[in-house]
C-alpha cells in the first residue's frame, strides 16, 4: 500500500463521527440551534456514559453543557431510567421508603439522620443512599453513619440483612454504582456539580413505593417532581431541604411538591416557631449525641428531627393529619432508646 493511501485512509478514519458527538451537538450548537434532549436521547446520552462508550473531552462537554441549559424533566427523567437499568439491586429486597442525601451539611448538622432512624423505629424499612466528601467543609451523611454506629452495608446481602435486623440501611452509591459514583467524583476536576447530582436523588435502587428527596434550588422542586411523574413513581416527596438534604427547617414555612398516584400537588407545612433561632457557630457531632442521649437541649434541633420525620410518616401513611403525623414524630422522639448512641 502506498504512503497516499495510507495517510487517505487515516483522514477518512479521523473524519468518521464519533457515535456520541450528536448529543454534544445537540446541547451546544449555538443560541439559536440548540435544545434539550427528548427523554430517549437522554436515556440513550446517559446509557453510552455509564457504558463508558464516550471519550473524556465528550463526557465532560456533556455533564457542563447539561449543567449551564439545566435538565428538563424529560432529560432527569432519561437520565434516572438510565441509570436503572444499569443496576443490579435484587427484585426481592424492599424498602418503605427511599431516602437519598447526596448534599452535605455545612450550617447545621444532620438532624435528618435522626429523623430517618425514627420512622425506622416506627416500624417503616428505610433505605438511605448518598456520596461522601466530593465537596469541602461538609458533613456527609456517611461518616455520621458511620460515627452512630448506624448499618452501612458495601453489598445487597448485606444491606437485605440490616433492613431485616434494624429496618435501617445506608448504602454508599459507590456499592451501588461504581461508574455513576465516578461520575459525581468529577465535581472537583470539573469545578461545578453535574446533573449526576440531581439524578442520583431519584435513582430508588429498590424501587420501594415511597421517594423522598431534598434539593436546595427552588426550581428543582418541580423539576424532580415533573420526573419522578415521567418515571411513573408511585409517592413522591421532594422539598427544599436545609442545605439541600431532606431535611426542613423548623424555621420556615415548608411547601412539598409531591406525586401521588400520578397526581401532582402542593403541600405547605407551616413554620414552627416565630422567632429564627441563630445557627452555630460550629457543628460538633458530641452535639447530636447528647441532644440524642437528653443532657442537652437544642429546641431547634428537636423540631427539625422530628418534623422532618413527620413528612415522611404522612407519606407513608397518606391519610394522616400534618398534626397527627407531628405528634406521632414526636412520641417516637420521646420514647427514643436514649443509650443507643
Amino acid at each position: 500500500m502506498s504512503n497516499d493511501v495510507r495517510i487517505h485512509d487515516n483522514i477518512r478514519q479521523s473524519a468518521e463521527e464519533h457515535p456520541f458527538a450528536q448529543y454534544v451537538r445537540i446541547l451546544g450548537k449555538g443560541k439559536k440551534g440548540s435544545r434539550s434532549f427528548t427523554y430517549e436521547e437522554a436515556l440513550d446520552a446517559m446509557t453510552m456514559a455509564l457504558n463508558g462508550e464516550v471519550e473524556d473531552i465528550q463526557l465532560g462537554a456533556f455533564l457542563m453543557l447539561i449543567r449551564v441549559k439545566e435538565e428538563t424533566p424529560e432529560e432527569l427523567a432519561g437520565f434516572v431510567r438510565a441509570v436503572k437499568n444499569a443496576l443490579a439491586a435484587p427484585a426481592h429486597i424492599n424498602a418503605d421508603i427511599d431516602w437519598s442525601s447526596y448534599a452535605g451539611k455545612r450550617r447545621h448538622l444532620p438532624w435528618f439522620v435522626y429523623s430517618a432512624y425514627l420512622v425506622a423505629s416506627m416500624g417503616y424499612r428505610v433505605f438511605m443512599h448518598g456520596v461522601s466528601g466530593h465537596t469541602n467543609n461538609r458533613i456527609y451523611t456517611e461518616t455520621i453513619i458511620d460515627k452512630l454506629g448506624l448499618a452501612k452495608a458495601e453489598n445487597w446481602s448485606k444491606c437485605e440483612s440490616a433492613l431485616n435486623e434494624g429496618n435501617f440501611c445506608y448504602m454508599p452509591l459507590q456499592a451501588i454504582s461504581p461508574r455513576l459514583a465516578d461520575l459525581i467524583d468529577l465535581r472537583n476536576t470539573l469545578g461545578l456539580r453535574s446533573p449526576v447530582h440531581s439524578l442520583s436523588r431519584l435513582i430508588n435502587p429498590l424501587d420501594s413505593e415511597h421517594v423522598i428527596q431534598g434539593v436546595f434550588h427552588p426550581p428543582y422542586l418541580p423539576l424532580h417532581q415533573e420526573a419522578a411523574q415521567l418515571l411513573d413513581y408511585s409517592s413522591c416527596i421532594t422539598l427544599k431541604g436545609e442545605g439541600g438534604e431532606i431535611e426542613r427547617n423548623p424555621d420556615n414555612d415548608c411547601t412539598t411538591f409531591n406525586l401521588l398516584n400520578g397526581e401532582l400537588n402542593q403541600e405547605t407545612w407551616p413554620k414552627l416557631f416565630g422567632k429564627r433561632h441563630v445557627k452555630p457557630s460550629e457543628l460538633s457531632f458530641e452535639d447530636m449525641v447528647s441532644l440524642w442521649r437528653g443532657k442537652t437541649d437544642d429546641e431547634y434541633g428537636i423540631a427539625a428531627v422530628v418534623s422532618t420525620a413527620a413528612i415522611a410518616l404522612k407519606q407513608i401513611e397518606k391519610d394522616i393529619s400534618q398534626e397527627k403525623a407531628l405528634e406521632k414524630a414526636q412520641k417516637a422522639w420521646d420514647d427514643r432508646e436514649k443509650d443507643r448512641f
